[in-house]
């Protein structure tokens, strides 16, 4: 494919995208910076400057204490509840925003560990692959070795991610927990997590989702798929913000079964009681420790009302066309330099990101930061380019492959 075919090729792209209309809805997307990392970190909605604006001046600044009362400490449902809707595929009253991916996921699986251990003390494993991203990795360690349990280790295709036969291998009668990603953060990688999830409870295990990678471009179904349990950002494809909280869900079903294990004021049935001992509140309530975060919750709500205009199959769509004209401009531009794609090829088991391999992609990307072109680095050897449907275009896409291509050339 020539220069010109791949410029034609954008173009009509471009023209043809349904949802090109919400590109212009992003803070920077009049720029010529080009932005691979939207899997880390979202761009701004302009709604939600205006948004964290006013809330500033008419909500904190004018109603003051009285913004709990008012609407406050429902915030933490109510968001949850819309991403349920549209993001995760979870009826109300199962989704929550809390505290940090890192806290809610260890809430999340110590719970579910300590009542498996409670049911059956022969149950003393936590499963997870060795390539789930580090956070994961850790708790899983930490948990195990707070609890007298052991980890059982998932050994991966560093360019896939866990299958159907490779989680069958290691889950049993001692499996308590097993903690798997919709999304691999490495390759990109999308689990079969339906298939996944009935292996793991068919050995009577439970599953804790992460759905980082995955909340608001690829499709959950999580009371369909039969989930446990699961965690996501917000700051990825929500675009809640550095930093924004994460949230939970817990199937209806454990609701009243699991303990939270880090037991706070707000989450107790009477939040102002301050009574001497602690009783968890029915429900999601249960699941929050500390004060929500409110500014942190505000920018996702825009996001998530475009995600709603457009449709999440929709927003699967054009994630697909951008990740398949990022590998076949990568075939034609980087091939040839020695670069390969170390993603699955197959649409159907990639999510929204690819990852290209080449020894010297760490020092391109240093390089191609300092010309506004903006992808990360992962090891070994790892460019990961990750494609938001609502704020990425083709030529945006086309650009950043060429630069790309150029810094390779500079120092492979």
């Amino acid at each position: 494919m020539t220069t010109t075919d791949l410029d034609q090729a954008a173009s009509a792209l471009d023209a043809a995208d349904p949802l090109a209309r919400f590109r212009d809805l992003f803070v920077g997307s009049e720029s010529s910076l080009v932005y691979f990392d939207g899997n880390s970190l979202g761009r701004p909605p302009r709604a939600s400057v205006e948004r964290l604006a006013r809330f500033a001046t008419e909500q904190w600044g004018g109603r003051l204490i009285r913004g709990w009362d008012e609407s406050w400490m429902q915030l933490p449902f109510v968001i949850g509840d819309e991403i349920g809707r549209t993001a995760i595929g979870a009826a109300a009253g199962q989704t929550v925003i809390g505290d940090s991916t890192t806290v809610l996921i260890y809430k999340l699986v110590r719970a579910a560990f300590d009542a498996q251990r409670a049911a059956d003390p022969a149950r003393v494993e936590i499963v997870v692959d060795r390539d789930n991203f580090p956070t994961d990795r850790y708790l899983v360690d930490g948990i195990a070795r707070e609890c007298g349990g052991r980890v059982r280790w998932i050994d991966v295709d560093l360019s896939a991610g866990v299958t159907a036969s490779g989680l069958s291998a290691v889950v049993g009668p001692e499996t308590a927990v097993v903690v798997l990603s919709h999304v691999a953060y490495r390759s990109g990688h999308l689990a079969d997590a339906e298939t996944l999830t009935r292996i793991a409870q068919d050995a009577g295990a439970l599953v804790v989702w992460d759905l980082c990678h995955s909340a608001g471009s690829v499709p959950v179904h999580s009371d369909a798929w039969g989930f446990d349990l699961a965690v996501g950002c917000t700051y990825k494809y929500l675009n809640g913000g550095p930093g924004s909280p994460a949230f939970a869900y817990v199937a209806e079903r454990h609701q009243e079964r699991l303990a939270q294990p880090i037991q706070g004021w707000m989450g107790a049935a009477d939040v102002f009681a301050m009574g001497p001992t602690y009783r968890p509140a029915d429900g999601m309530r249960r699941w929050l420790s500390g004060t929500p975060p409110i500014v942190g919750m505000l920018a996702m709500q825009d996001t998530l009302a475009m995600i709603a205009d457009a449709g999440l199959p929709a927003v699967r769509a054009k994630s697909i066309d951008l990740t398949e004209f990022a590998v076949r401009t990568s075939d034609e531009l980087l091939a040839p330099l020695g670069v390969t794609v170390a993603s699955p090829r197959d649409p159907e088991q990639r999510g929204g990101h690819v990852t290209l391999s080449h020894p010297a992609m760490r020092a391109v990307t240093a390089r191609l930061w300092e010309q506004d072109v903006i992808p990360d680095y992962r090891d070994p050897d790892g460019l990961r380019i990750g494609l938001s449907p609502l704020s990425t275009s083709f030529a945006e896409t086309l650009a950043g492959m060429r630069a790309v291509r150029d810094a390779v050339v500079a120092l492979g």
